[in-house]
């Protein structure tokens, strides 16, 4: 299996409900490197995975969306805890989502799987890693 890997960075400020989540039940920031990986059996005709600009372009439009945002604030995410691993399959799902849309180019068709990663630190990190239909 090929992949290529593209990376960016995405800082938000967010709260959790739960008592498991200790004082992150309180408004915090955090800053995430995020990593999107694309796999795919074969190479396309142009002998890649994916375009790596498309790709880094799809995930920074993606990132835009929940950049310098309290998340709490996002309709869409409502009720639920954005935890790292919630925010992972957001992107995953946002990145399987300009695949079919054509956003990451004209052979991306070919890409089997996608797995995101948000590091929060230097020792911890979250994914989500899924198959494209």
């Amino acid at each position: 299996m090929y992949s290529v890997l593209v990376r960016d960075h995405v800082m938000i400020a967010h709260s959790f409900s739960g008592d498991v989540f200790g004082p992150a039940q309180r408004l915090h920031g955090a800053t995430y490197v995020v990593d999107a990986e694309f796999f795919r059996p074969d190479l396309d005709p142009d002998g890649i995975v994916v375009d790596i600009g498309r790709a880094t372009g799809s995930l920074r439009s993606v990132l835009d969306t929940i950049n310098y945002r309290n998340l709490d604030t996002i309709e869409a995410f409502a009720g639920r805890n954005t935890t790292t691993e919630f925010l992972a399959r957001y992107v995953f799902d946002a990145l399987a989502a300009a695949i079919h849309e054509g956003r990451l180019g004209p052979h991306a068709e070919g890409i089997r799987r996608i797995r995101v990663t948000l590091h929060e630190s230097h020792v911890a990190a979250a994914s989500y890693e899924g198959a494209i239909g």
